[in-house]
């Protein structure tokens, strides 16, 4: 039999060479193949498909469109590190707090190379089997990288809309990366990293990329610009394909692992809420270049979805304050800064498609969801869901694609509505995405949690978890005083 120490060196090892593998052998498989003929990658805002290289003229981008996506990728990136990983950071005990931030920026790494390898063309390329996923058309960002055109005497760059396609696929990647680092906080303080970092890479491949492309690829049987599509949703940031994806994942996974050591018989607060405090308003912050970044121009879709995040962000905050104030009587930091989250995260769906004074009331039913979720329901169902990510991320991103179908708004979008403007069948097709998501959230999440502790081990030594993970699974502390 081999040691524990043994086991744990293996999956430390599985993971290098998972990651090996799916940078060698794609490149091995296609490197032959000729660049694809077209791609399916969306504007946000809904403009048109993007332009291919080898067209007789060369594309005139936006400087303006590639000045603002720029700018909106690296505030996406800012979300995961630093804005995410302080805001976790806080939550934990401090003998956990740099393992949650290694988790965070872990992923920085390896969600980006995935993507890049294979995860942008599973999420955007063509349908493969039968339009569950994208194809491999866009392996190693094949056909969306600039390529010298011999017949032109030229390089030419593939577009989406008004800027190169590398960089709508920079932009996604950023998502791509933040998704997975959402989860950790549900199974904080207990996880082994080499088991976080397996789960990460599987899940990304296998739940995210199927339902990224069912909601944003021109493909997918949920985009509201596929013309075919069975129930066009409205997803216009990610409430669908981020926040519900991850935080019924997390709920999963919480309930997998099991509860932390002496959960609900020891106090476990927060170490530092200012570490919390400083990653709420980096995430609130990012959360512009996330929802207003998803127009993909500087336009007034942009413009919109700019201001109905920060009066969702507002009106979450409000709302979660005075839930505190009447039912345990006085306001706290962390409850003001997980109400603006749940703002943020129920607005994200509705940004591109609801006006400011609609998205005031997403944001406040956001903040009064979450708050009952994170109080009433975790202490009702007695799940340990360390940072609450099912409570806020989960729920609030339920509450925001059903009320992106009530509120969606013709002024916004410019076609289709929802329920208060004449069409209740808005209601269906987002309940359906909802739906598709949490299905897919939870029967992948139990598939590869159950693999991955049958080979692996999901959890640390209980010596371990007492210890801290910041020793025990990285050499470190977070406060050394001298």
């Amino acid at each position: 039999m081999y040691s524990a120490h043994t086991l744990h060196r293996f999956g430390l090892a599985g993971v290098v060479l998972l990651l090996a593998f799916g940078v060698v052998a794609p490149v091995l498989t296609f490197a032959d193949e000729p660049a694809p003929e077209s791609t399916s990658t969306p504007l946000q805002a809904g403009a048109a498909e993007a332009e291919i290289a080898d067209e007789a003229q060369a594309v005139e981008f936006n400087q303006a469109d590639i000045a603002w996506m720029l700018t909106s990728s690296a505030l996406v990136l800012m979300m995961t590190g630093p804005g995410l990983a302080l805001f976790y950071g806080g939550l934990v005990r401090k003998k956990n707090v740099l393992s949650v931030m290694m988790q965070c920026v872990a992923m920085m790494g390896i969600m980006s190379v995935l993507w890049v390898v294979v995860g942008y063309s599973l999420a955007f390329a063509p349908d493969m089997l039968g339009g569950f996923v994208g194809g491999f058309d866009h392996v190693m960002l094949k056909g969306v990288l600039p390529e010298w055109n011999e017949s032109l005497g030229e390089v030419v760059n593939p577009a989406t809309g008004g800027i190169p396609t590398v960089l709508f696929a920079v932009f996604q990647m950023m998502f791509f990366i933040i998704t997975p680092a959402l989860i950790v906080g549900a199974f904080a303080e207990r996880m082994k990293f080499s088991a976080m970092a397996l789960y990460s890479i599987l899940w990304g491949l296998l739940v995210y990329c199927p339902i990224a492309h069912w909601v944003w690829s021109t493909d997918g049987w949920l985009c509201e610009w596929n013309e075919a599509a069975m129930f066009p949703a409205l997803d216009f940031a990610g409430g669908t394909v981020v926040h519900i994806s991850s935080g019924i994942s997390a709920l999963v996974c919480a309930l997998m692992i099991g509860k932390r050591l002496n959960f609900q018989k020891e106090p476990m607060p927060p170490h530092n809420l200012t570490y919390t405090f400083i990653g709420a308003c980096l995430l609130w912050v990012g959360w512009f270049g996330f929802n207003a970044g998803s127009a993909a121009s500087a336009n007034a879709t942009a413009v919109n979805a700019f201001a109905a995040t920060h009066l969702a962000a507002s009106t979450g905050l409000i709302a979660w304050a005075l839930m505190e104030w009447f039912t345990l009587g006085r306001p706290t930091i962390l409850g003001a800064c997980s109400g603006a989250v749940a703002g943020l995260v129920c607005i994200t769906p509705a940004s591109g498609s609801v006006a400011v004074p609609g998205a005031m009331v997403i944001g406040l039913c956001g903040g009064i969801a979450s708050f009952l979720a994170c109080t009433k329901l975790k202490n009702a169902m007695g799940y340990d869901d360390s940072l609450d990510v099912f409570g806020v991320h989960g729920i609030s991103g339920i509450v925001g694609a059903l009320l992106t179908g009530v509120f969606a708004s013709k002024s916004i979008t410019g076609a289709r509505v929802g329920l208060i403007e004449g069409n209740p069948g808005q209601i269906v097709n987002q309940a359906v995405s909802i739906a598709a998501a949490a299905g897919l959230a939870i029967i992948g999440s139990i598939i590869l949690l159950k693999l991955i502790d049958l080979t692996i081990g999901l959890r640390v030594s209980e010596e371990s978890e007492v210890r801290g993970l910041d020793l025990t699974e990285h050499g470190e502390e977070g406060y050394i005083f001298l």
